[in-house]
């Protein structure tokens, strides 16, 4: 059965209660200035993920596949999967997606949930309110959107009658389809061909996790369970004031000091904003689970071996 048809006036308003609660309980506990290792000039977070965190993203046999291990200079900031204290007025066992703050967070009966990085494709932000999972697949197939094919044709129009499952799939090694009112919103929460997409928003799909994440979310997940898509106006409540740094990624603004604060409050970000590289995804980059970057007049990827070198994690893709 399909649940959570739009919320009713009351539903909204609990949930607005339930928010402004957390805003209450951040603003007395304080949020933590996480200054440390975070570069004031571009927001960067120099600090390396620890042991303990890339042991839970090394290379994973499924089925006929080996997902790649994740490059541990993507497993920085909010990507990696956290386990953190919930406030908010989530039900145990739903899913809440925070496109704006590129985050997913999956509900515990104990006030704490999985926060999980995601990245967030231009139709992410088409969606939002509640839904339930109403179908799961692993290793799916994928088609590309009519409005992707009209906006890129020579780039999705070749994959116009599909691409089957599998590393180079841009949907990963799992996906979830969500439903509203028993029909398909075409909102999905899936994996990935690209480890270093998750935290950035990208150019087109949904909401996407490493393959790692998505395999351990997946099994936690019946059909029929309960999704809430945040708006902005609920993200700007329910998370800390967020910033987007040199490399694409999230990063709270406490993060910064004072006078740096004042200066983004004001509109004066310090660094350049990001722009991500074209790349595609080819048969010898999805083993490794990065991209390749491409030449823009050809759509071709690059020859030079520089072209793939990412030292920083910001190389993405389009798909």
């Amino acid at each position: 059965m399909t649940l959570s048809l739009a919320p009713t006036q009351r539903g909204r308003t609990l949930r607005l209660i339930g928010l402004l609660a957390v805003m209450a309980l951040s603003a007395c506990g304080g949020a933590p200035a996480m200054k440390n290792g975070i570069d004031p000039t571009t927001g960067v977070n120099s600090t390396p993920p620890s042991p303990e965190v890339v042991a839970r993203y090394q290379a994973v046999p499924d089925d006929a596949y080996l997902i790649p291990a994740v490059e541990p200079g993507y497993l920085t900031g909010q990507n990696p999967r956290t386990l953190v204290q919930y406030f908010g007025p989530d039900a145990p066992g739903s899913i809440v997606v925070d496109p704006y703050a590129r985050v997913l967070y999956y509900i515990n009966s104990d006030g704490t949930a999985w926060r999980y990085g995601i990245a967030v494709g231009r139709e992410g932000y088409g969606f939002s309110g509640d839904a339930s999972v109403g179908r799961k697949r692993a290793w799916p197939s994928w088609t590309p959107t009519k409005n992707m094919i009209r906006r890129e044709p020579d780039v999705y129009g070749p994959l116009a009658g599909g691409m089957s499952g599998g590393l180079e799939n841009p949907l990963g090694a799992r996906a979830l389809y969500l439903y509203r009112g028993g029909r398909d919103t075409y909102y999905r929460i899936h994996g990935t061909n690209n480890a270093s997409t998750i935290g950035r928003a990208t150019s087109a799909g949904c909401i996407r996790l490493f393959n790692q994440d998505i395999l351990d979310l997946f099994e936690k997940v019946p059909t029929g369970t309960h999704v809430h898509v945040r708006s902005a106006a609920e993200s700007s409540i329910a998370e800390d004031p967020m910033v987007e740094n040199a490399h694409g990624l999230m990063v709270p603004l406490s993060s910064f000091p004072e006078d740096v604060q004042e200066q983004i409050r004001a509109g004066n970000i310090p660094w350049p904003k990001f722009i991500p590289p074209v790349g595609v995804v080819t048969p010898q980059s999805a083993l490794t689970g990065t991209a390749v970057a491409v030449d823009p007049a050809t759509g071709l990827p690059v020859s030079d071996a520089s072209g793939v070198v990412d030292p920083d994690g910001v190389v993405t893709q389009l798909n």
